[in-house]
């Protein structure tokens, strides 16, 4: 198939079943977002965010855009400025895996890093004083509204699309923004009422758990870090802040029940998707299916239940997903490696 750019390509990311490590009474898929041309989900708000403030003149022809994130936005924003043609500006914490500071840079993004103690509020002021030092557009990913849009036009609908004539008894995410969140429940509730949402979110960072009120500047960023956020492992959920992105998920009550997920179980997780269903995922991946497998243990029998992954685990090689996966050979594959004559190494 044959696309006029690279942007044409987000979107209409597989939904695989699982067929070694589901529950037997229930059936398990994933929707994989690192099909997604930047291996994330990321890149459907990237998108999203750029086209509205090229069509509204908030962005102008040339103009240097900024964001604050993770990593996963600003990747999926680097190859949108890279396609149209915009400078960018990345604020992010030094806390956060360095093969994504090196992708942003590989797509022409200038990362700026800030110190890991001053969580996402910290990158959000450096944010701030650039914008009023030098007039740049500011994505605003976890204000903006077209983040949440674009998830009811695209991943929403797609979920339906695949699951109308089946059904579609549990969706599972966790979530950052919240626009995923935010903008699939918008479509589940209207056109797929008894799919019921299951939102996970740190088991140390139980902001909505909490049932405590985010603290908001007057443009709906965030004033203080939450009161119920405490540092976890699992990158690109939950920030130190409710978005506002997010709060229309949690004043609609969208989520029918909060599941929490450990940093382990999440590790763990992911490991499984890519040893026994060869599917390549994230922490976030990894806990999100934690949580679908935490729904699974008392679903009816013959449910079936989607839980979203969000990116790859390409993401993650500095991070401890991959601690004990060495570069050199392990005591079994040299034994492998010595059980013939050929292409031994010198010994000592």
């Amino acid at each position: 198939m044959k696309y006029d750019n690279i942007l044409q390509t987000i979107g209409n990311t597989p939904i695989v079943k699982l067929n070694r490590i589901a529950p037997e009474h229930v059936d398990m898929y994933v929707k994989v977002e690192s099909f997604n041309p930047m291996a994330s989900v990321k890149d459907r708000l990237a998108y999203a965010i750029i086209k509205d403030a090229r069509d509204s003149g908030a962005l102008k022809p040339g103009q240097t855009v900024i964001e604050a994130t993770s990593g996963n936005t600003g990747i999926g924003l680097a190859m949108v400025c890279a396609a149209k043609g915009y400078p960018l500006v990345i604020v992010m914490a030094e806390s956060f895996s360095i093969e994504r500071r090196k992708l942003m840079r590989f797509l022409g993004a200038k990362v700026v890093l800030t110190p890991k103690e001053g969580k996402a509020l910290g990158m959000i002021e450096k944010v701030r004083e650039l914008v009023d030092q030098n007039g740049w557009f500011w994505a605003q990913q976890f204000e903006n509204k077209a983040n949440a849009d674009i998830h009811e036009a695209t991943t929403g609908a797609e979920i339906v699309r695949d699951f109308r004539e089946t059904g579609l008894d549990y969706w599972v995410t966790g979530y950052g923004t919240g626009g995923t969140v935010a903008g699939v429940s918008r479509v589940l509730k209207r056109e797929m009422p008894n799919t019921k949402i299951i939102l996970s979110e740190p088991t140390n960072a139980g902001l909505i758990a909490s049932g405590v009120k985010q603290e908001r500047n007057a443009d709906g960023t965030p004033s203080v870090t939450h009161p119920a956020w405490s540092p976890h492992l699992i990158q690109g959920w939950t920030p130190d802040f409710i978005a506002d992105v997010l709060q229309e998920a949690v004043d609609k009550d969208y989520a029918d029940v909060l599941v929490p997920a450990d940093d382990q179980s999440s590790i763990q997780w992911s490991r499984r998707l890519a040893k026994e269903e060869g599917i390549f995922t994230g922490i976030s991946g990894g806990a999100s299916f934690a949580a679908a497998i935490e729904t699974a243990t008392s679903a009816p029998a013959g449910s079936t239940i989607l839980a979203m992954l969000p990116d790859t685990g390409e993401r993650y090689l500095s991070s401890m997903l991959f601690d004990g996966i060495d570069e050199w050979m392990s005591d079994e594959e040299t034994a492998i490696a010595q059980s013939t004559p050929s292409g031994q190494f010198p010994t000592a």
